[in-house]
């Protein structure tokens, strides 16, 4: 029986990143991922690295962190995780005050520049001048995220990791120290286990009577095939409702309780980012339903996303492309919930990310970095809190 000295439970960009640090230094590691084809967060990401959105010290220094591991991570990992900088509009509403919404953004590491009518469909010729009264403009930077997944799990592979396919429902317990998982196919033994199941994880502790606060929205955007039209900026609202939407939903953890419960309405965020291939992502719909198999109407939510990016995008809005669904993990502080989870031993969260690809690499590193011993100021600043309910 082979005992690993860490299982990492996910192998999207979190578990694949992790899997990869603790490698790297030395542990033995499986990742397990339950689908070979994953459809989780980090595939229908749009894949933004918003380095420049730190309000506070400690996400200032990740999201300088974090971008500088992003610009040597293609020669690191030995795969193309189509890094790129691009130019990102942040529109305004027709019936917002731009200068207003502008000074909103005085708080971030970067602050955008405030473009006119003129000057931001000039930038972004496929805008609807008629649908805002000016945008935000600044760099940001960009990736293909399940190609860097990938290339996090190849690299951990070829340090001597080991990856399954395999779905874990449970946790092994001696006494209050966890020492393994159990799958539908067996069971697999170790000295520690850290979850990075985004939207799953917390479906996953609460099965095993653990209750964290971290959650989860359900997720919805529409992906095209390659296409010959040419977005030149990415696209996004200035007015953000998923933030909103977040702190909301986590102010009452026990909301979360009742299966099929929505805690807050969803939202909608228009936005569009193409990826280097042609394709198109584009939406999203956020909901926060307390029930991990909730059923939404994918044919009314496309019409949804469709009506609001045509205000913005008339052409990419009539684009042909496939309704995807899938569940975002969040925190209960706008951070990522990260660390040892209190009263068990053995056990790990690495999950909950608003800002999930700009975050990962530095954290992952860190988070490596503390598993060997070494004290690390940041990871007991985004330690896992037990929700207050039996």
């Amino acid at each position: 029986m082979k005992t690993f000295d860490w299982i990492v439970i996910g192998g999207g960009i979190t578990g694949a990143a992790v899997g990869y640090e603790l490698t790297k230094k030395g542990f033995s590691v499986l990742v397990l991922e339950q689908n070979a084809t994953p459809q989780n967060a980090t595939r229908y990401s749009y894949g933004g690295l918003a380095y420049w959105s730190g309000t506070t010290e400690l996400t200032r220094q990740l999201c300088s962190e974090g971008i500088e591991r992003h610009r040597i991570l293609s020669q690191e990992l030995d795969g193309d995780t189509e890094f790129r900088e691009l130019d990102l509009i942040l529109t305004i509403d027709a019936d917002d005050d731009p200068e207003q919404v502008a000074a909103a953004y005085s708080q971030f590491a970067v602050q955008p520049g405030l473009l006119s009518v003129t000057e931001a469909c000039k930038m972004e010729p496929l805008l609807n001048p008629h649908a805002i009264a000016g945008a935000l403009t600044l760099r940001h930077g960009h990736i293909q995220p399940e190609n860097t997944a990938l290339a996090y799990c190849q690299a951990a592979m070829r340090a001597g990791g080991e990856m399954q396919i395999d779905r874990v429902v449970g946790f092994l317990r001696e006494n209050q120290r966890i020492v393994g998982v159990t799958t539908p196919t067996g069971k697999y033994y170790s000295a520690n286990v850290v979850v990075c199941a985004g939207g799953l994880s917390r479906m996953l502790l609460k099965n095993a009577g653990i209750n964290i606060r971290v959650y989860f929205t359900h997720a919805e955007t529409i992906e095209t095939p390659p296409v010959d039209l040419q977005l030149s900026t990415c696209v996004m609202p200035a007015r953000l409702k998923r933030f909103q939407l977040e702190a909301d939903a986590s102010d009452n953890d026990a909301l979360w309780n009742s299966p099929g419960n929505e805690v807050v309405p969803p939202i909608l965020d228009p936005g569009a980012f193409q990826f280097q291939n042609g394709s198109i992502r584009m939406g999203q719909i956020s909901r926060a339903i307390a029930d991990f198999d909730a059923k939404v109407d994918p044919s009314r939510s496309e019409t949804d996303m469709r009506a609001e990016i045509g205000k913005l995008l008339p052409r990419v809005a009539n684009l042909p492309g496939t309704w995807h669904h899938c569940l975002v993990a969040f925190g209960y502080n706008r951070l990522p919930v990260v660390g040892k989870i209190p009263g068990v031993e053995g056990l790990y969260l690495f999950s909950g990310f608003t800002n999930p690809l700009v975050f990962v690499p530095p954290l992952a590193q860190r988070f490596a970095n503390w598993a060997t011993g070494q004290e690390d100021p940041i990871i007991p600043q985004l330690s896992p809190i037990a929700a207050n309910y039996p």
